[in-house]
């Protein structure tokens, strides 16, 4: 069988295609349509670069342009001397002589192949800081290993060691360095200990045209001030969180205290999901029940029903923007240490859910002062009582 190897490549134009799209949260599958090339290309091209968009080269405005070293080669051919075609370039005269020494002399010079190779040996790959400095790579090992966040560990350090530079290293550096495994500075294994144990950099999906239309639903943007200022208790965020074997459980969580309940659901159709918030709901006093807001998902399709039930208005986020449920967003990140990806989540009674819910409900919360959600939000309720 005749195997078609120019269909693996990929060219440099493609590559940059490749990764454009992949920052913008195009599918493999759709890159590698889009750029007529296997799937498996398209993912070894990511995957061997933990996802980790390359950084662009750019070319420095104090060197030799291809026009300018057209001209040069113009030049030579006219019999002008350095000094002629330096004046006519505006550049110093041993600019023009190294230039036409180092790619081949006075015969061979070519312009393209010139401009070609001075991009070629422009390459000045940099050692990773925390390949070189290895009481830096030990401070973010140790971090790792207590399960802090590449943004908590930078900032630490940046904190630590105010005044010395040698000591202090960016989030992405260490995102890199775990995800990119050719740089050869910190284990693969110390990437279990991130909240969400990736093995590369995933961008955001997006979601079929058309899916996720959720009749008469009020959009984010049309939400009170006071859900926005937090002054308010009562207006909650809520999500599901999946599971193996089509499992999930609701997450909500009150925007005001950072307060978390947890909803064990059989199954996430509509009507499940709406008779199981709205059960839940009920039990809070009115007080507490003003608002929710939810993502785009289609288990929330019956929300007047949940509205009527509970007597809440509910908001939906704009498509593809889980950053307008922050504290939910975060909340999720946390409860995944309990409830981690990739297991049957159907497995956890009520009783347990609550149980965790309680873990994060005393758990001091810097964005509180160091309160606990459940402290701030009975502080409140005692205040509004």
């Amino acid at each position: 069988m005749t195997v078609n190897l120019a269909r693996k490549c990929l060219s440099t134009e493609q590559i940059k295609e490749l990764w454009s799209r992949w920052q913008s949260g195009e599918l493999v599958t759709r890159i590698a349509a889009a750029l007529d090339r296997p799937y498996s290309t398209v993912h070894q091209q990511i995957s061997s670069r933990g996802g980790c968009a390359p950084y662009r080269r750019r070319r420095s405005s104090r060197v030799l342009s291809l026009s300018e070293r057209e001209e040069i080669s113009r030049g030579m051919s006219a019999a002008h001397s350095i000094r002629q075609i330096a004046r006519a370039l505006k550049r110093a005269p041993s600019t023009v002589s190294r230039e036409i020494a180092r790619h081949g002399g006075s015969l061979r010079y070519r312009a393209t192949r010139a401009d070609r190779g001075a991009w070629h040996n422009a390459q000045r790959p940099k050692p990773c800081k925390l390949a070189v400095n290895s009481r830096l790579r030990s401070e973010v090992t140790s971090g790792l290993a207590r399960q802090w966040s590449p943004e908590q560990i930078a900032n630490d350090l940046a904190a630590r060691y105010a005044t010395d530079n040698s000591m202090r290293v960016s989030h992405e550096t260490i995102y890199r360095s775990l995800f990119i495994q050719t740089r050869g500075v910190l284990k693969r294994e110390l990437g279990l200990h991130l909240r969400t144990q990736r093995r590369m950099r995933q961008a955001r999906k997006s979601s079929p045209a058309g899916q996720g239309q959720i009749l008469e639903a009020l959009s984010i943007r049309e939400r009170p001030a006071e859900v926005a200022d937090r002054a308010v208790p009562g207006h909650w965020e809520g999500d599901l969180i999946c599971g193996a074997r089509s499992s999930q459980i609701a997450t909500l969580v009150e925007r005001h205290s950072r307060f978390v309940m947890l909803v064990k659901l059989p199954a996430k159709d509509t009507s499940t999901v709406v008779s199981a918030l709205s059960a839940q709901m009920r039990r809070l006093p009115a007080e507490l029940r003003r608002s929710l807001t939810w993502d785009r998902g289609l288990e929330l399709a019956a929300h007047k029903r949940f509205s009527i039930a509970t007597d809440m208005q509910v908001y939906f986020c704009d498509p593809r923007s889980p950053w307008q449920r922050g504290s939910n967003e975060n909340t999720n990140g946390l409860l995944r240490q309990y409830l981690p990806k990739a297991t049957d989540l159907s497995v956890h009674s009520q009783a347990q859910l609550n149980r965790i819910a309680l873990r994060l409900n005393t758990r001091p919360r810097k964005t509180l002062g160091f309160r606990t959600p459940a402290t701030k939000l009975q502080d409140t309720v005692a205040e509004t009582g």
